[in-house]
């Protein structure tokens, strides 16, 4: 305990770390131990790190965009004088991590109450240095503990705290058409030559899960998606050049794209894509989805205008589609694919109906709303699960 705050105070790789509230409040009672001080500190804790003082300082060890995590994500090699400053440093943070109730209140004259907190055993250096070794499959910062982000109104890159959660295992059918992105996918992570996707086809034929499916399966491995809106396309450089110093792997995912031809947001996109993504960063794709075969809307006026240079018009307005190296079309299902998916469906939901009335009452459902389709599927079989559950409570 002897000069445990003298040493918190000397971090200088970890130094973000002194902002942090419980660390502050830690500071704060070794400065001047109190029984209050004491108590104050144990809330932050409850309240930030459910009670857990190692899993704690762990975590904010893990996720710290210091200099050192970020020289060896940049594939940098990092001096030896930052590395032992590194060492030294995660001895402070290892002591932290193993203070206890009786260790704190050593210091405190007063014998009522105080509540207790858990420490538990780990080794935080080679934890950390495991990390850092493996970088390019956790990551760091921000990307350490979250696997989907948005773009948000300033355009910065933020996690989505509440992703779907779809797994590959839900989806049926298009096993084909999945699978071509699971290579492309794959090859990313592998360091190879990877193209961005346009997935088009009708709607609800699971595109856009597809995608978000992928993600959840090979986030371990150093994927992170990135959902990027049609209004937001003006900052793709800027986000590109801000993910390319990052050792992770990225698909920027942009949902149900479609531009009138004279949208600004059409000519960044296509200027990106002109450049080619994965020459310049070799660590970002785009997947992009959209109903449109062709993703610029046309008029017929725009086909049959008086353009001088129609034909150069149009060859301008399909261009954008053309720009991806890779294109999947998702058909509507016939009916024999579209029960077929029923009945994965009902068997994963544990939904006990004999296969004909499933069969008739999912085809009735479909044609009631103009047409079948996965997501069609999964609304019937939500439909049937929410009459199921409506049964059991009366």
């Amino acid at each position: 305990m002897n000069g445990l705050k003298e040493k918190i105070g000397t971090l200088c790789i970890f130094r973000e770390l002194l902002k942090d509230t419980l660390v502050s409040s830690l500071c704060e009672y070794l400065e001047q131990p109190t029984s209050s001080a004491y108590a104050g500190f144990v809330s932050v804790l409850y309240e930030l790190g459910d009670g857990n003082l190692s899993e704690y300082i762990k975590e904010l060890c893990i996720n710290s965009e210091n200099v050192y995590v970020k020289t060896i994500g940049s594939g940098k090699k990092a001096p030896d004088y930052m590395y032992f400053s590194l060492l030294s440093e995660l001895d402070v943070l290892q002591e932290v991590s193993e203070l206890t109730k009786n260790s704190l209140c050593s210091l405190l004259e007063y014998k009522g109450f105080l509540p207790e907190f858990e420490s538990t055993k780990l080794n935080l250096k080679e934890i950390y240095l495991d990390r850092v070794e493996n970088i390019g499959k956790y990551g760091y910062g921000i990307y350490a503990q979250n696997h989907m982000f948005c773009v948000d109104e300033q355009g910065n890159i933020v996690p989505v705290l509440h992703p779907d959660k779809v797994e590959l295992s839900n989806l049926v059918d298009y096993e084909r058409e999945r699978q071509i992105v699971i290579d492309n996918t794959k090859a990313l992570l592998d360091g190879k030559p990877a193209s961005n996707i346009l997935l088009t086809g009708d709607a609800g034929t699971g595109k856009s899960a597809t995608v978000k499916a992928v993600g959840n399966a090979l986030w371990q491995d150093g994927l992170r998606i990135i959902e990027v809106r049609k209004g937001q396309l003006h900052n793709l450089p800027i986000l590109l050049e801000e993910l390319s110093a990052n050792p992770l792997k990225f698909v920027l995912f942009i949902d149900d794209l479609s531009f009138m031809k004279d949208d600004d947001n059409f000519n960044a996109l296509k200027a990106v894509l002109e450049g080619s993504v994965t020459a310049k960063s070799k660590n970002v794709v785009i997947y992009a989805t959209s109903n449109r075969r062709h993703i610029v809307k046309e008029k017929f006026s725009d086909r049959e205008g008086d353009d001088i240079h129609r034909n150069d018009t149009m060859q301008e307005i399909i261009s954008l589609s053309e720009r991806f190296g890779i294109h999947i079309t998702f058909s509507k299902p016939n009916k024999k694919t579209y029960l077929r998916i029923v009945r994965h469906l009902a068997q994963e939901n544990s939904i006990n109906m004999p296969t004909e009335e499933i069969d008739l009452l999912a085809e009735q459902f479909a044609l009631e709303r103009g047409g079948r389709s996965p997501r069609i599927a999964r609304q019937f079989i939500d439909g049937l699960l929410s009459k199921q559950e409506c049964r059991g409570k009366e």
